[in-house]
């Protein structure tokens, strides 16, 4: 693997020498492209952002033909550089190998695509680069990316209000959504109880989130069919299973590169962020009214 790697960013003359007497495969590559990134393990790399320097090559199929200079043909560089902003975009990660799988695979998504080599580094954490190297091809995933591909869930986002929690009708109305085919996701917002306040903005808004996730517990004992999830993971997972979530808004919020504009206490612009986030099918908002300001799903309905 390491051979292949280093061939992979070598000189075209020297790949071509080492493919003799072999198919020979297209290969389209970005170099050198440096983004402001906020990612690490350690707690010094937490709230600062650094350097981080992305190497892909990707050797894609022959298209078989005459490419007539149409776009639609051939793998866009524009597919390459938008698999890693949105997985830049998509939550703040600890390890440079988890975000290299990430992209990697989302490439390969592409049908064009046979295989990655990509190499990330990191550029100002020591005197020199420090990075790692992958190599993954369609056949590493076997069947599971046209699963991706074909299961990737567009849930339905219900927020529902206190008023909504507490009503006698809760369950029958968690009965109808959970009928439909949709995943389904349930937002809450704060709880109608006093919370402590401090001065500093970002510590308000650690706790106005984590009031938020204790009012979403408070649902959750109200039906136990719902869980309440914090990650993009769990959410996965629980969308793939049938599960119910409540989501726990921290964790996500805090690691988003571009996190939302309003504030925790606009908790249904948070419910209407979030929708965009992940693609959300629909947004339904049970006894709360949307605000003017807000970025939506391709439906909205307000109960």
């Amino acid at each position: 693997m390491a051979d292949e790697i280093r061939l992979a960013f070598a000189h075209p003359s020297e790949r071509a020498i080492s493919t003799e007497g072999t198919a020979p495969r297209d290969r389209i590559s970005l170099r050198e492209h440096v983004r402001e990134v906020e990612i690490g393990a350690f707690q010094a790399e937490r709230g600062h952002t650094q350097r981080i320097r992305f190497d892909v090559v990707v050797e894609v199929t022959p298209t078989g033909g005459p490419l007539d200079d149409d776009v639609d043909r051939i793998l866009s560089y524009d597919r390459v550089t938008e698999a890693i902003s949105t997985e830049l975009d998509a939550e703040r990660v600890n390890l440079l190998e988890t975000l290299a799988e990430r992209i990697a695979e989302r490439i390969l998504l592409e049908p064009q695509a046979m295989r990655v080599f990509l190499r990330i580094e990191k550029l100002d954490r020591g005197p020199g680069a420090l990075g790692v190297e992958i190599v993954r091809a369609r056949s590493d995933y076997g069947r599971h990316l046209a699963e991706v591909a074909r299961l990737r869930p567009h849930p339905r986002l219900v927020y529902l209000s206190n008023e909504a929690i507490a009503s006698g009708s809760l369950t029958a109305r968690i009965d109808a959504l959970a009928a439909l085919p949709e995943p389904l996701i349930l937002c809450v917002g704060l709880p109608d109880l006093p919370r402590p306040h401090a001065s500093h903005p970002l510590a308000q808004r650690r706790i106005d989130l984590l009031a938020i996730e204790q009012n979403g517990w408070v649902l959750a004992a109200r039906d136990p069919r719902c869980k309440v999830v914090a990650t993009r993971t769990e959410l996965d997972w629980a969308m793939k299973n049938g599960q119910i979530c409540i989501w726990a808004p921290s964790k996500i919020v805090l690691d988003a590169t571009q996190g939302p504009a309003s504030q925790q206490a606009d908790s249904v612009a948070l419910a209407g962020w979030f929708a965009a986030q992940i693609d959300a099918c629909e947004l339904v908002t049970i006894g709360a009214p949307l605000p003017e300001a807000i970025t939506l799903p391709a439906r909205v309905v307000t109960l």
